[in-house]
């Protein structure tokens, strides 16, 4: 493994155990097969079940690559991966809506695969599909959500569904620590409910799916002639779906048809002029007595996928022996522009389709087109469509189609009751191309990819959130490094990779440990971050930088809360780390604030800017360092599909200011340098070299680079801003 290089060779004390990887989960990396670092440490608190990795270390202070854009060549890492990120994940019988309108169980989804999502289009929010671009699996506490119209998910308390205000976690508190939004019973899901259960691949359903496909479309029967007595079975369609399956199901039942293609027409047919053969169809689809569920589902399925044949009138003349009424394109089926029917001219044909629609439940409303064809229209909107869809399982994807549909349902969608199982189980996640997914008939919402721990041979999903690296003796081996005649003293960045101060840190204290030996040692160093944990280490932090240069920057992109639960929702608010910006003043020590990232379109107005500036100045900010969003691999995908969930009118403002990689243009970052600028001289930030600082993109004559921070613990410190 890549992790080999940074491990003691202790595995035999039992200090570095491997094991095989977990079931689901793939490997990642190019080093041994099979192998992977297993949990030593105990459960992290404030976690469901994230568990600490401890290791042994060989080195603390890492290089950066030279081919690095990195303004510092030092980092301290003491930690992988990160409880700040969120977790979702869901039971893995959850049946998730594809895009060919089935459903699948979430355990059995595989990265590439189409589903359906949701993006938002103005006012609304429509249907859409996308792809899974990533799958794992995990262990979590189970919590069962139960809705009003009957359908219950079993996720973890982290998962997150859309609801009429917004995103809602499934379980959290009003105050304190795990105040988050989260589900009430006044809770209302979006979605359509409970999918359901598809039909089985039995004897019935074959049968009646061929008396409504053969009744409606085909051509069929026995007619004598002054030259003989003629047996024909056609059938023309304009869609392979339906028309293979009637082949395959006539196959089934020993009948043999030959498949051509109808160039004139642009559709093919199957045909057979076999005695037995013909004779075995018109048993096949007599009208049943007493028929099964299971024909009834087979008979809307096969009048829904019936159509206009496009081969004109049936040249057989009227049957001798088959069914009067099985001419050509007696019936067929429809859904266009939110509305679903079957029409025909066969009363007898739609009178059972009528009382097949009514045996599940639903309710066929009998209209009449002006060109005197008679249909039934499928009443009750989206929700009913797809439980015709569902109970039926027509061939043709096509017709099946919801894209754009708005998400609006008449189901009972309210929360009755959120039940803590008291176990734990299996569950899985997915990244998606829209941020969502339909589980089982409710938006659903997805994590993002994260690619980092990778590095580990961990999996990017759930080993990154819970999974995490502790470098055990980081303490001890700083000491020996900084001792070391080789070491020159220079600046070293910390919370470049990952948190250093995430909830891991409370139990493992590994920051006072390395605090206490850059102290002792007298080497400059400083720290980014968007936790809250530092408060516990002011007191090293302040002894160091009476005798060396230290410097604490806190992250702080803006304040509007409503957003942070939107793209931060795993980090301590806004308000929070305002707080501690203002305690490091106080104590005599003015943070640096990172504004970052400030975010086009969203944070970038000078209103927005504005406000922020203002509550980093009242708070105390030493300086104010503007950064704007860098959409780098893995961030991108993860960005972009919130932006076409959450505000779809800036994905191509946000495609022609990134056509050109991960930065935005260089003028655009003055643009909003220059906004910040103003309004921290407007609310008495002093404008100087230590105050305000800019960072990314050119410099003004075009050279690139960071020239407004020639001081290395300033670059230090700025630099980590490219990581965001």
């Amino acid at each position: 493994m890549r992790w080999e290089e940074l491990r003691a060779d202790r595995a035999a004390e039992g200090m570095l155990p491997l094991d095989l990887p977990d079931p689901g989960v793939p490997e990642r990396g190019s080093g041994r097969a099979g192998l992977r670092l297993a949990p030593t440490g105990p459960v992290i608190a404030g976690t469901d079940d994230a568990v600490a990795i401890e290791i042994h270390a060989k080195s603390l202070i890492n290089r950066v690559p030279a081919s690095s854009d990195m303004p510092f060549q030092w980092t301290i890492n003491p930690y992988r991966g990160c409880t700040h990120a969120c977790t979702y994940c869901l039971a893995g019988d959850t049946r998730i809506l594809m895009a060919d309108g089935t459903t699948r169980a979430l355990s059995e989804l595989r990265v590439g695969d189409e589903i359906y999502g949701t993006r938002a289009d103005g006012p609304h929010r429509r249907y859409a599909t996308n792809r899974v671009l990533a799958h794992w699996s995990t262990v979590k506490r189970a919590y069962r959500v139960a809705l009003a119209d009957g359908t219950e998910l079993v996720a973890s308390g982290e998962h997150r569904f859309l609801t009429r205000r917004g995103w809602k976690h499934v379980t959290g508190t009003s105050t304190g620590a795990d105040r988050r939004p989260h589900l009430t019973l006044s809770s209302h899901l979006l979605g359509t409910g409970m999918p359901a259960p598809a039909p089985k691949d039995c004897d019935d359903y074959r049968i009646g799916y061929l008396s409504g496909m053969v009744r409606a479309a085909g051509h069929l029967g026995t007619q004598a002639y002054h030259h003989g007595t003629v047996h024909r079975f056609r059938l023309t369609l304009a869609d392979d779906e339906a028309l293979l399956r009637v082949r395959d199901h006539l196959a089934g039942f020993g009948i043999t048809t030959t498949l051509f293609d109808v160039p004139a027409t642009a559709t093919r047919e199957i045909r057979t002029s076999s005695e037995a053969d013909v004779a075995a169809i018109i048993a096949l689809i007599a009208w049943p007595s007493g028929a099964a569920d299971d024909w009834h589902r087979g008979f809307l399925a096969g009048l829904f996928d019936a159509g206009p044949s496009d081969a004109g009138p049936s040249d057989t003349g009227p049957s001798e022996t088959g069914p009067s009424d099985a001419g050509p394109s007696h019936a067929e089926g429809s859904h266009d522009r939110g509305v679903l029917r079957i029409a025909g001219t066969d009363p007898d044909i739609l009178d059972r389709a009528a009382e097949s629609l009514r045996r599940f439940g639903f309710e066929p409303a009998y209209e009449r087109r002006a060109d005197g064809l008679r249909h039934l229209r499928l009443r009750g909107g989206l929700a009913e469509r797809l439980r015709f869809f569902h109970l039926t399982d027509p061939a043709i994807t096509s017709r099946r189609s919801i894209v754009g549909a708005t998400l609006t349902s008449d189901a009972d969608l309210r929360v009755t009751a959120v039940d803590d199982l008291g176990i734990d189980v299996p569950m899985y996640d997915i990244t998606t191309e829209t941020g969502d997914f339909i589980a089982n008939g409710v938006v659903s919402h997805n994590c993002f990819a994260r690619n980092t721990h990778t590095y580990l041979d961990l999996d990017a999903g759930h080993d990154f959130d819970s999974k995490i690296v502790v470098k055990v003796n980081a303490g001890a081996v700083l000491r020996r490094e900084l001792a070391s005649p080789r070491w020159r003293g220079e600046p070293i960045a910390m919370g470049t990779n990952v948190d250093c101060y995430q909830r891991v840190e409370g139990r493992y204290r590994l920051m006072r440990e390395i605090l206490s030996a850059l102290r002792d040692h007298a080497n400059p160093y400083s720290v980014l971050t968007k936790g809250t944990l530092i408060q516990r280490d002011m007191d090293l932090i302040l002894q160091a930088a009476e005798i060396t240069d230290v410097s604490v920057a806190f992250s702080i992109g803006f304040v509007d809360e409503e957003l942070w639960r939107h793209v931060e929702p795993g980090t301590p608010s806004p308000t929070r780390r305002l707080d501690l910006v203002r305690r490091f003043a106080d104590a005599g020590l003015g943070a640096s604030v990172l504004m970052a990232p400030i975010l086009p379109g969203l944070t970038d107005g000078a209103e927005q800017i504005d406000r922020t500036v203002a509550a980093l100045v009242a708070a105390g900010a030493r300086s104010i360092t503007p950064i704007v969003l860098h959409l780098r691999p893995g961030a991108r995908e993860w960005y972009l599909a919130f932006l076409r969930r959450e505000h779809p009118r800036l994905l191509e403002p946000y495609r022609r200011l990134y056509r050109d990689g991960s930065y935005a243009p260089a003028a655009y970052q003055r643009e909003v340098t220059a906004r910040v600028r103003t309004a921290a001289r407007r609310h008495g930030l002093r404008d100087r070299d230590d105050s305000f600082r800019r960072v990314g993109g050119d410099t003004p004559d075009g050279s690139g680079g960071d020239t407004d921070s020639p001081d290395p613990r300033h670059a230090a410190t700025s630099g980590q801003l490219r990581l965001l």
